[in-house]
């Protein structure tokens, strides 16, 4: 067990917050509940189960002390005894008056490894489908109680434990540091440079793993289709890897549109990148949120995705949406925005302004408050 960043323990308040690691967006998720304590009497000690310690992570967190167990995925199998062990430890070392827990795993150790009221966070669709995760939440019902990052994610876990009562299932959405992101994206030019893109194309952007969750092929179909009456020399652009690549090549091919399709790779830290686009489209199937939306509009990028999961919570407005699978309103919609630039450029203007003003530190901080007050969980 490592810590870093440490502070004295006192008699202050602290609130625990509970990660399984810091991969892909988790970093930043406790960089968002951290600063939901910001500018108040609380200090934020935030613990990654999984992972080795990190300088860069612990910078990241915005914690007042982070603390890495450093277990490997393997270690936290079954019933999980040593790392309840530890986190007991952690939980005696200072008055702490509340524990956030980011996925299930860190919610089933807070709940055996302390008496704290839990706050549980979850990122996913069906973490409540089996009966034992079922068993456990009903177990610590009076204690446990459970967020969703969008009210899609917050339906599914409602419609999980029927027995839970329904106003103990809340949604906070997750957000962006919007002046962090866009400090962080590069010019236009320097990404298409930085992506080897041609400078004067108009290009499509997406991002995700290749995997059939994220409906790449629709993408690859709906763009085929359009670029007939797409500028010329239009491309498609999709950032990610995963086991589909080879068959979504082959599907370009196909298509005819292999020299239209640029397959990226991953790409460490994509969303540097985004200025790249003239349009950011995401086709995705189970989306329990959509971070790629806000971080393409911080881009000033307008976004288009379709109509299900917690991409329609993001983009809400019809006239960005198309319906899973629909290749030819997706096609429709890419030659619409390929033709009215300039309209599109104000409307997205717009339609950013508001979702940044939705999805802001400030705005959670806010839905935070009222959300502890209903359940009367305070720290």
């Amino acid at each position: 067990m490592t810590a870093t960043k440490t502070a004295n323990p006192t008699a202050e308040q602290w609130v625990l917050q509970f990660s399984h690691g810091y991969d892909g967006p988790f970093m930043d998720c406790s960089r968002q509940y951290a600063a939901l304590f910001k500018d108040t009497d609380y200090k934020v000690c935030t613990v990654y189960l999984t992972g080795e310690p990190n300088d860069e992570v612990a910078q990241g967190s915005a914690s007042d002390e982070v603390i890495f167990l450093n277990y490997s995925s393997k270690q936290v199998r079954g019933l999980k005894l040593a790392a309840i062990k530890d986190f007991k430890k952690i939980v005696a070392s200072r008055n702490f008056t509340l524990c956030i827990a980011h996925r299930f795993k860190p919610i089933y150790i807070a709940l055996f490894g302390s008496k704290l009221p839990v706050i549980g966070v979850h990122h996913a669709f069906s973490d409540y489908k089996r009966r034992s995760r079922q068993w456990l939440a009903n177990l610590f019902h009076d204690r446990l109680r459970l967020l969703g990052v969008s009210n899609a994610v917050r339906d599914d876990m409602r419609a999980c434990l029927p027995k839970f009562k329904s106003e103990h299932i809340q949604t906070l959405y997750n957000r962006i540091d919007v002046e962090a992101v866009q400090g962080e994206q590069v010019s236009r030019e320097d990404a298409r440079q930085f992506l080897d893109l041609p400078v004067d194309a108009w290009i499509v952007g997406n991002v995700g793993r290749l995997h059939p969750d994220k409906d790449q092929i629709t993408l690859i179909k709906g763009f085929a289709k359009a670029l007939p009456e797409l500028p010329a020399g239009s491309l498609l652009a999709i950032m990610g890897s995963g086991r589909l690549e080879q068959q979504l090549k082959q599907l370009a091919v196909d298509l005819g549109v292999a020299d239209s399709v640029r397959f990226l790779g991953q790409v460490p830290n994509g969303r540097r990148y985004f200025k790249a686009f003239d349009l950011f489209a995401l086709t995705s199937d189970h989306e329990p949120f959509g971070m790629v939306l806000l971080e393409a509009m911080a881009a000033g990028v307008p976004v288009i995705a379709t109509d299900c999961g917690g991409a329609k919570e993001v983009v809400s407005d019809p006239e960005y949406l198309f319906g899973l699978g629909d290749t030819s309103h997706f096609s429709d919609l890419l030659i619409r925005f390929a033709k009215s630039k300039t309209v599109t450029d104000e409307k997205n203007k717009l339609h950013s302004t508001q979702k940044f003003q939705a999805f802001s530190d400030t705005a959670a901080r806010e839905k935070f408050d009222d959300i502890r007050e209903l359940w009367e969980v305070h720290g």
